[in-house]
Parts: structure tokens; sequence; C-alpha cells
């Protein structure tokens, strides 16, 4: 983690200041949650850094958060988020997972190699909608690419490739870049503003943890290779920190992710698949499948080529896959609720019977 020296340096904005009272100005210390480790936290601050334990009362937190503390380093309480990105819990674990807080633009990393994939960039589009997040799609490896031929045997078409990303979203930034060169950080320089807080997501070994390295201008983060036969990557970076950019922005870097399942996004798929929320609306039938029903405009579009087949399947997959882990979150957060209200009960009656009432 690189050193900070003001509040603006790490990512200050008048979001947060808006937030604090008299009171806060005169008995606390602003800190940002910089790495989150099983047991603590690590602060950082305009003095330095510092160790905060993790205890059960504290709310959710994760790295990009901002909270008070005291003069002994105790913690006050957390202030309101700018944007959040979490996940649900890989595997079967029914469990929110926090990626990062108060962010301001998310690199979204794809290789372009056999990792290249649409569906792909389009799950980490949502997020970055429902989060209302700016999205920059960094297309890693340009130099490989460009001395490689297609699935057909042809030579790689950069240029193709670049527009098939930027048809996903209206306005989307797109940059194709060799991460391992130096002047990435000129393309990539419209981002990297002063006080800016910016995320790099991706699989891994699409390159992240060089991108970080060549925008830090310094090996920070440990890299490593990919398997030549399917291009999946190792896991080098384990955890997610703070640096502090040569620009003065502020760069949190993520392990990579090799499970993306969304859950509470149906604003960001809305706004994403905006076109396809249209044509929804007008089919005949509210409850439309899009299969086989008469008057489905889905289909009609499909069938005139105004809408792209791959798009509306993973637009459909992704929908379901919302609305499945939307559901089963709100049941387990329902269930926490109730626990929580049964051991305040508890807790609540004994305390009483310690009185004598």
């Amino acid at each position: 983690m690189t050193p900070f020296k003001t509040l603006s340096q790490l990512g200050w904005q008048p979001v947060f200041q808006q937030q604090l009272t008299l009171e806060d100005y005169e008995n606390t210390r602003i800190a940002r949650i910089a790495e989150h480790h099983r047991s603590h936290y690590l602060l950082i601050n305009e003095t330095g850094t510092e160790s905060l334990e993790i205890h059960a009362s504290f709310p959710s937190m994760t790295v990009g958060d901002w909270i008070l503390i005291d003069d002994d380093g105790h913690f006050i309480r957390q202030l309101d988020r700018q944007s959040l990105f979490a996940r649900k819990g890989a595997g079967t674990k029914v469990i929110e997972q926090l990626i990062a807080a108060n962010i301001d633009t998310a690199f979204v990393v794809c290789a372009l190699d056999h990792d290249f994939n649409l569906n792909r960039i389009e799950r980490y589009l949502a997020m970055c909608a429902d989060a209302f997040v700016e999205p920059v799609v960094v297309l890693t490896k340009r130099d490989l690419a460009e001395n490689s031929l297609d699935a057909d045997g042809n030579a790689f078409d950069l240029d193709e490739t670049i527009r098939s990303v930027e048809a996903l979203a209206p306005f989307l930034a797109v940059e194709a870049v060799n991460a391992l060169d130096e002047h990435t950080a000129n393309a990539l320089s419209p981002w990297l503003k002063a006080g800016k807080t910016l995320v790099v997501m991706g699989s891994s070994g699409v390159g992240k943890s060089t991108l970080v390295n060549t925008l830090l201008g310094d090996s920070v983060q440990t890299t490593g290779g990919i398997r030549e036969s399917d291009s999946k990557g190792r896991h080098t970076t384990t955890a997610r920190s703070l640096h502090c950019l040569p620009s003065g922005a502020v760069l949190l870097d993520t392990p990579g992710m090799r499970e993306l399942k969304i859950f509470d996004s149906e604003d960001g798929l809305n706004t994403l698949f905006a076109e396809i929320k249209e044509l929804e609306s007008q089919c005949r039938f509210s409850d439309c499948q899009h299969g086989n029903e008469p008057g489905c405009a889905i289909r009609a579009a499909l069938e005139t080529g105004n809408i792209d087949e791959r798009r509306l399947s993973n637009y459909l997959k992704l929908q379901n896959e919302d609305a499945r882990n939307s559901a089963t979150m709100a049941q387990k957060r329902a269930k926490d609720k109730t626990f929580t209200k049964m051991v305040n009960t508890i807790q609540s009656s004994n305390r009483h019977k310690k009185k004598g009432f």
C-alpha cells in the first residue's frame, strides 16, 4: 500500500463532508478502510495507518468505506456510502460478500485471449449500472492479440472486437492496452483524476496486477502467468488494497473473481438492457416468457434482427439469476432479523430478572 498525505488524496469528497457534525469535528478522526483481514481492518488517515479490531457489533464494512474513530482508535460510526459493489458468496453459501465501497470509476479488465467474453463483461456492467459507477472496459494483452489468429485462422480484428464491446452500452468507454507498456497510463489518464477512487475488477489471469503495477510505476502486486490451453489464470492478488497513483487518484485492486453472482441488481439490468426492457413492455401478455407466446415483441425483434440473440439470452440468464439470488438473500435477511430480535428479547428478559422485576 502506498502512502497518503491528505484526506483528498484518500478520495475524500463533499458527499462525506456533509455527513459530519460539529461534535464529529471536535471529538473524532476520519479514516478509510484500506485493507480487510479476517480479524481486523487496516485504516489509513492523514497521520498514517492503524489497525482496527473487528467486532460483531460493527456494521458490514469493506475496503473503501469511510469511518469515524475516536482519539484512542475506537470505532464510532460508518459514513453513508456513495456506492457499493457486492456479490452473492461463491458456491452455495447464502452470504453477501462486499467487494468495494465509494468507487467513482470501475476498470473492468478482460484479456484479448480465451478469456474474452461479452457475457461476462455485461455481468460487470450490470453491477456498475446498479451502483451508479462509471465503467471503463480495459482490454489487456493487445500486443499478443494483434499478432494472433482468430478461431477461423484469420488475422485477429482488434477494431471489430472493440466495437463489439462498445455496443454493449451507450457511451461505454473501451481501451485496448498492453498492461506492461508504461504508456498505458496515458490511455487511461482521463479517469485517473486526483481525488477519484478507481477499482480494478476482472477474472484471474487477465492482467489486473500487471495493470496496477504499471499505473503505479512500481511492482506492488505480484503477477502470475496463465495456462496456455484455456487462458485460465492464477490468483496473484489475494486481498483488496488501496494505492495512491502518481496522478493523485486512489486505486483499489481486487482478487480475481471466478464467480460473480449478482443479486438485487434489477435496476442495473434494466439500465444495461434498456432496449430489451422497452420491448418487454410491448409484448401482448405482461407475463410473456418470450418463447412461443403470440404477440411477443422480443421474438419479433429477434426475427427482424433488431436485437442480438446472444444479448437476449444473457439478459434472461442474468434476470433469472438475480431474481433467484435476491429471493434467497431476502429470506436470509428475514431469518437473521428474526434471530436478532429473539436474542434481544432474551437478553432484555435476563436483565429484568437480575433487577428483580
